[in-house]
């Protein structure tokens, strides 16, 4: 029964191609609607989120604003990491250098840290090594490069073990990290240098003591509880004064990223839907008009025994097919304009088109076939035999 009544279903849109087309545009611009307008927040979402990731969603970053004449060294960031509760601890201070070697000249912003700060980031070295305790311990002069210092002062020449000058002072290179494609790069514009922490401050002759560093929880899944211990011990160490500091969890960056993008889905599949309940007024609209046209039909199927249930599960079936069908080539155009859409973004960002979206576009057409194709397959089966007979149109 169901295949005879999809058969027919497909014989009666087939019959009417112009009609049927128009009555399925609808469908497909509210399927393309809701598949491109999701597709398009879901992949910038996943690119945005992915490019938050690599600043660092598992540590916190705290800034202190007033040392209240007692600045922070790096033995307090030792005693801050000794908690329990606490993972990785260090510093970050920068100053604006010359970087030198031959006759070339780059400016370049020189970073002052400890080797836990590449850990905590999870960088990868290319060439070399990053910066190690013993560096900090005996104030070396030594310097890791970003891969765009490397291919700025030393072109195609391996740099490792080569010396460069930082305002006037000798530097020997031991590493050269991987490329950074991370958000936080792209918005620095010089090359960057790191050196232990030591060195930076005995370079840019800086005396206050740690203004800003980032640290990690013993317990990656939760960073509340080291959050507490930074800002109890911040608290302390600056005489009570909670406006005197500043601490940041990074994990909350991502909730916030997430409600957004969610939002933002959340309403343009409901703009989109509009577009849906759209196309199924005009399925219904073609139904009532098809149920007209076919009366004499109806009441012929009628007079030879056709149930009620027959009749009404026809005109349902061809709502769902006209339905389905008009769900199927907007799928299939969304797609193409997905691929369109990631070739004009020149690689910034791949849109695809998500399994899940398509099954909530195939929901929402079943839905609308059947809601918008019940009254006319009801009113098809109401009608009765004789003066389904008697009329003529």
């Amino acid at each position: 029964m169901i295949l005879q009544s999809i058969r027919m279903a497909f014989e009666s849109i087939t019959s009417n191609k112009i009609r049927s087309f128009l009555t399925m545009l609808g469908i497909i611009i509210g399927v393309i609607a809701l598949v491109v307008l999701v597709s398009l927040v879901s992949s910038a979402s996943d690119s945005v989120t992915e490019q938050v990731s690599t600043l660092g969603t598992d540590m916190l970053t705290a800034m202190v604003i007033d040392d209240k004449g007692y600045p922070l060294k790096l033995d307090d960031l030792t005693l801050l990491e000794s908690n329990s509760v606490m993972g990785q601890v260090a510093p970050l201070t920068q100053t604006v250098v010359t970087a030198k070697h031959g006759y070339i000249e780059e400016p370049a912003t020189l970073y002052g840290t400890l080797p836990a700060y590449g850990e905590i980031h999870h960088w990868r070295v290319k060439y070399g090594r990053f910066l190690r305790t013993t560096d900090v311990d005996n104030n070396s002069y030594v310097a890791v490069l970003s891969l765009e210092a490397a291919d700025k002062l030393f072109g195609q020449a391996n740099p490792i073990n080569e010396t460069i000058s930082l305002n006037g002072r000798n530097f020997k290179v031991v590493g050269v990290m991987e490329e950074d494609t991370s958000l936080m790069s792209a918005m620095t514009t010089s090359i960057k240098i790191y050196t232990p922490y030591t060195v930076v401050t005995r370079v840019s002759n800086m005396r206050g003591g740690i203004s800003n560093f980032i640290a990690t929880s013993s317990n990656p899944k939760s960073m509340d509880e080291a959050e507490e211990a930074v800002r109890a011990f911040l608290t302390k160490r600056l005489k009570g004064d909670e406006d005197a500091f500043f601490v940041f969890n990074q994990s909350n960056l991502m909730d916030v990223v997430g409600s957004v993008t969610d939002m933002m889905s959340y309403l343009l599949g409901g703009i989109a839907a509009i577009s849906l309940l759209v196309g199924g007024i005009g399925i219904m609209n073609i139904m009532l008009v098809s149920v007209t046209e076919r009366t004499k039909e109806i009441g012929i199927r009628k007079a030879i025994g056709a149930a009620k249930r027959s009749i009404l599960f026809q005109f349902l079936i061809e709502a769902l097919v006209v339905s389905l069908m008009g769900c199927a080539i907007g799928i299939g155009l969304s797609f193409i304009l997905l691929r369109v859409a990631t070739l004009a973004a020149g690689g910034l960002i791949t849109f695809y088109l998500s399994p899940q979206v398509v099954l909530l576009a195939v929901g929402f057409a079943i839905a609308i076939g059947v809601l918008f194709g019940i009254y006319p397959a009801y009113k098809a089966a109401d009608k009765h035999p004789i003066e389904a007979l008697r009329y003529e149109g």
